[in-house]
């Protein structure tokens, strides 16, 4: 075809997806849902002006709408890199692997269960053989990630389950894919069946051989675009290229899922690209790729339903009965799922509670669309496929898309109202009445102010004020008419706005670069767990949220493991100096909320709240002052190092913004301020970079540090820093059970433990020693041990412990005041003779 031609057709498309966008809103429809209809009608038109001979005036465009190339390879090789790399770009990653179980489980079993439905039941009710349905039941096993995105938002459903739905529509593809190419190996002619075992074999290779690829071609281009720091645009460019490669390497060279190599370099890319691009690039990289994905979902949508007529073609009166079995099957498939196995997984606690009105409502909304559209294209145009096939899998993933598109696309508002989740709760609706009236009342006295400062007509102003006056009365009147919002409900919404706060104060910081934005996106996660935890739970729910904030994760544990068995250091140290940096940066936002407390809450829920929520953060404060006095003691310096970064960070920030203050006021020219701002855009980059930390040097000076060594020289102090293994314990976490085998003796380097025994409890703290006793009487331990901060515990082993105790005065001298305060003879536990002359430790 004429390439004008195909430019002309394609251009007006971008004409028809700009007016179905406000034509939706205007008609409170899905987007998809216009597009879908809108291409229909002009594949419809162009079939009905080629046939008919009422005019032959409009046969050139009839024919260009007709001719386009659409394959099955545009929509799977150009359009769904786009949609599924954008996807996972715009996920918030840290918070999804908080709910990967629910995700992974829902997006392989969902698909699963709808592809066995729909072909059992048609294997059933037609002559087909079954992997031929089964085939018919990948192909409409997945959903629409942006109508699913979609639906969640115009009801503003909870983040957590948002979240899991998002991803689950996300990954489902990859499982929809995959069941795809194995069914289509089996009704292809000519072609050699695969067994089964074949078919297990090349699952690992499909799954494991994409997210290898997608991971490495992201790590290659982050190489590229850290190379390119300053050259925004080359940047981008990189990342425009990144999603394509890792597809066709992944489909056309390894062999291995093309959309796993996707999402993994999106996920990747997600996870360290704020570590390695500047703020700036970043986010232009982010606005650029949502009007790339923007455009590809508008347009893989408006070319697939162009197909529409031509695959509805032949349909037979027989057809509409299969059809109607497929829809009742996935619908089925669907309800299984949401009421069968998400119970049970709330029951687990792997998955969040999902209220009966929510299930309706992600039930209704499975909106199928351009995948399975693609998907079904690919059938119809593979010669090697029985024809009858091919018809049947055309007509009926066409109808099926086209019943959730404009069936369940159509009505789905409506239910959603029916359901009720478009109305405030009670509750919401009577604190909205409050924040009304506190919000009429700023602007009131803010108004009043300005006007004055203006020096406006009197009467004018007068007449306004009046106006504005009985809005305000008569909101005041109906927030006094719900004054009986009960105290903890306050409380609960008071920490929501709270934590909300936190967020915008730890994106104001990120634009004004005082953070990082690698430690933003973790701060970030972090107030989203607090919005969510006070919501579902209150009061109670926010401390536990801003426990897990502080605490250890699975990740810190393995970098301790191996850093204690295998001697790598690298993964413990790069994940101390984030846990340093974030505790620095969440301290900076912390102390700006007080004036968020007492001027907002205090106004909205009362004192009583607002003090009760100052004294909440105060504690998270000082839990955060005890984290950061921990990590300080345990590693010398290198908090101080990190703080001169931050200062360094802030004088650059305002030195730039000088700059730019005076280059608008025309006191500097361009030439200087460009020259200006490159100079700060090198220091800016040697500021960025984190100094390093040495843990084994850090472990060496923590342990000069107890009172306990202070009779060892330089050289046994070093063997006794490499003999020590250190765990890192959470507030709670019980570190010696009663009558456990003994095996070590425990040092405190930082926090503290409390100890618990025959109903009598004291506590240790820093430089302290515990377990001793109980190794040296041979006796099981009598006592259960819990820190009650996260705390740094150092452990040594029994032989490594008599050999020093043989040789260290200052440690005999502990153990003799341990033991005479338990009321135990100490001769009974120390050597005869002490030697006190230059200890050493042996090996």
């Amino acid at each position: 075809m004429n390439i004008i031609v195909i430019t002309t057709v394609i251009a007006s498309l971008f004409v028809v997806i700009g007016m179905a966008e406000p034509l939706a809103a205007r008609l409170r429809i899905p987007f998809t849902v216009v597009l879908a209809v809108v291409g229909i009608l002009i594949g419809t038109a162009a079939i009905f002006f080629l046939r008919t001979e009422l005019t032959d005036a409009l046969n050139p465009v009839a024919r260009a709408v007709v001719g386009l190339p659409i394959k099955s390879n545009v929509f799977l090789y150009v359009f769904l890199p786009t949609l599924l790399f954008q996807a996972t770009l715009g996920m918030n990653l840290r918070r999804m692997l908080d709910d990967w179980v629910p995700i992974l489980v829902l997006a392989v079993v969902a698909v699963v269960a709808a592809t066995l439905s729909v072909g059992f039941a048609l294997s059933w009710a037609s002559t087909l053989p079954l992997v031929a349905c089964l085939l018919i039941g990948s192909i409409v096993s997945t959903t629409d990630p942006s109508a699913v995105v979609s639906i969640f938002r115009s009801i503003s459903a909870p983040r957590r389950l948002a979240r899991i739905i998002e991803g689950e529509s996300l990954l489902n593809d990859a499982a929809a894919i995959a069941l795809f190419g194995l069914f289509m190996s089996f009704v292809m002619m000519g072609a050699p069946n695969p067994t089964l075992g074949d078919t297990f074999m090349r699952f690992p290779l499909l799954i494991f051989g994409g997210a290898l690829t997608g991971w490495l071609a992201t790590h290659v281009a982050v190489w590229i675009m850290a190379r390119f720091a300053g050259y925004e645009l080359a940047q981008i460019s990189v990342s425009a290229a990144l999603p394509y490669l890792a597809y066709i390497s992944a489909e056309q060279s390894v062999g291995a899922s093309g959309v796993i190599a996707v999402v993994t370099a999106g996920l990747t890319l997600n996870l360290i690209g704020p570590g390695r691009l500047a703020p700036s690039a970043w986010a232009k990289l982010g606005d650029v790729w949502d009007l790339l994905a923007h455009w590809a979902g508008a347009l893989i949508f408006i070319l697939a339903a162009l197909l529409i007529p031509r695959l509805l073609g032949d349909v037979r009166l027989a057809d509409f009965g299969l059809l109607i079995i497929v829809i009742l099957a996935a619908i089925a498939a669907r309800a299984a799922i949401l009421y069968g196995l998400l119970p049970v997984m709330t029951a687990l606690r792997v998955s969040p509670v999902v209220d009966p009105p929510y299930r309706a409502a992600i039930l209704w909304g499975g909106l199928r669309g351009a995948v399975t559209l693609a998907l079904a294209l690919t059938v119809t145009e593979s010669i090697t496929v029985p024809v009858e096939v091919r018809r049947v899998v055309g007509i009926l993933a066409t109808g099926f898309t086209l019943f959730t598109l404009i069936v369940q696309g159509s009505t789905l508002r409506t239910v959603i109202r029916w359901l009720g989740l478009d109305r405030l709760s009670p509750l919401d609706e009577a604190l909205s009445r409050q924040v009304v009236a506190v919000a009429l009342q700023t602007v009131r006295e803010d108004v009043a102010r300005t006007t004055s400062d203006y020096e406006l007509t009197h009467d004018i102003v007068r007449s306004e004020a009046k106006r504005s006056g009985g809005r305000l009365e008569k909101a005041v009147s109906a927030a006094e008419e719900s004054r009986q919002i009960l105290v903890r409900d306050r409380i609960a919404l008071g920490l929501i706005a709270l934590a909300g706060a936190e967020r915008d104060t730890i994106l104001a910081n990120l634009r004004e670069r005082t953070i990082s934005t690698r430690m933003s996106e973790r701060i970030l996660s972090n107030a989203d767990r607090l919005i969510e935890g006070a919501r579902t739970g209150g009061r109670s729910g926010y401390r536990r949220a801003a426990r897990r904030n502080l605490a250890y994760g699975a990740a810190f544990r393995v970098a301790l493991l191996l850093h204690n068995r295998l001697g790598l250091s690298g993964p413990l140290a790069r994940l101390t100096a984030d846990r340093f940096e974030m505790l620095l940066s969440q301290r900076l936002i912390l102390r700006d909320l007080d004036g968020f407390i007492h001027g907002r809450i205090r106004r909205i829920h009362g004192r009583r709240v607002a003090l009760l929520l100052q004294e909440l953060l105060e504690r998270r404060i000082e839990a955060i002052e005890t984290a950061l006095e921990g990590l300080r003691l345990q590693y010398p310096g290198y908090a101080e190092e990190l703080e001169r970064r931050f200062i360094r960070r802030i004088a650059l920030r305002l030195e730039e913004r000088e700059y730019t203050t005076m280059h608008e006021d025309s006191l500097i020219g361009a030439e200087l301020f460009t020259s200006l701002m490159q100079d700060i855009a090198a220091r800016r980059a040697a500021v960025e970079k984190r100094p390093r930390l040495d843990i084994a040097v850090q472990r060496s000076e923590l342990v000069a540090k107890f009172p306990l060594f202070n009779d060892l020289d330089k050289h046994a102090l070093k063997r006794l820093g490499r003999a020590l293994k250190t765990h890192h314990v959470d507030d709670g976490r019980v570190i010696i059970r009663k009558e456990s085998t003994v095996k070590s003796v425990f040092f405190i380097g930082s926090g503290a433990v409390e100890l618990e025994s025959a109903g009598q409890t004291w506590r240790l703290g820093r430089g302290d020693m515990f377990g001793q006793l109980a190794l040296l009487l041979r006796k099981p331990r009598r006592v259960e041990v819990r820190a009650i901060a996260p705390s740094t515990i150092l452990e040594l082993d029994e032989i490594r412990f008599r050999r020093l105790l043989k040789r260290s005065a200052a440690l005999q001298e502990a153990v003799r005041v341990s033991a005479e305060r338990r009321g135990i003879d100490p001769k009974t536990l120390l050597p005869e003779k002490p030697r006190a002359s230059k200890p050493a430790l042996p090996d």
